[in-house]
């Protein structure tokens, strides 16, 4: 979802090096890369061991609920969606083809972004807080696709982040990623952008060797 369907990634950057700078040492662009759509508790360790910072008893909890604050601040500012969602959705729906958010972001967060996107879009939502096991992990991707009453197979999941990739593939469903973040020789088909994008360029990406 982040990233993917809305542009909020550049606000969860801010709010990552602004915690990295609280915590001593601002991320590096490398490092951020790395914390790019894992768990809070994930991201957390990433700038830990950039910063040098020890943990203290409660800091873990005490962090996160300033992770949520800060990006309630960030997402009321304004959320957009980026170029050709809403035409891509509009295709999905409007064909019957089922739809679910699989995010890492926990619920309290997500929601406001569902609401934003269209919850009708979606038969199913699932969150970061909802499975035992978030991203890179499958469970995610396994429990949405049996919400939507679909095999793994049978799904596409879009995704921008190294980790959300790593579920889907780890769940067997196949996986449209963002041009800037897929290895080359992972590449089987490339597309300029979602702007102009039709039924059958969705049929031609699922059916890539």
């Amino acid at each position: 979802m982040d990233g993917t369907l809305i542009n909020t990634e550049p606000l969860w950057a801010q709010a990552t090096f602004e915690l990295s700078e609280f915590l001593g040492k601002r991320l590096s662009a490398e490092e951020r890369r790395k914390a790019e759509g894992v768990s809070f508790p994930t991201a957390l360790s990433i700038i830990t061991t950039w910063t040098g910072y020890s943990l203290q008893p409660g800091d873990t909890e005490r962090l996160k609920r300033w992770m949520q604050e800060r990006m309630q601040q960030l997402l009321g500012q304004g959320i957009e969606l980026n170029p050709g969602i809403r035409h891509v959705l509009d295709i999905l729906r409007d064909h019957g083809i089922p739809m679910a958010i699989a995010t890492n972001t926990e619920r309290a967060l997500a929601q406001t972004c569902i609401d934003f996107i269209g919850n009708d879009y979606f038969q199913a939502t699932v969150t970061g807080d909802e499975v035992s096991n978030p991203k890179p992990a499958p469970d995610m991707y396994l429990k949405a696709a049996q919400l939507v009453g679909a095999e793994p197979s049978r799904c596409i999941a879009v995704e921008d982040s190294q980790a959300g990739m790593q579920a889907a593939i780890r769940a067997g469903a196949r996986v449209l990623g963002l041009a800037d973040y897929v290895p080359k020789p992972a590449t089987r088909i490339t597309f300029s952008d979602l702007q102009s994008a039709t039924l059958h360029d969705v049929a031609r990406w699922y059916s890539a060797p």
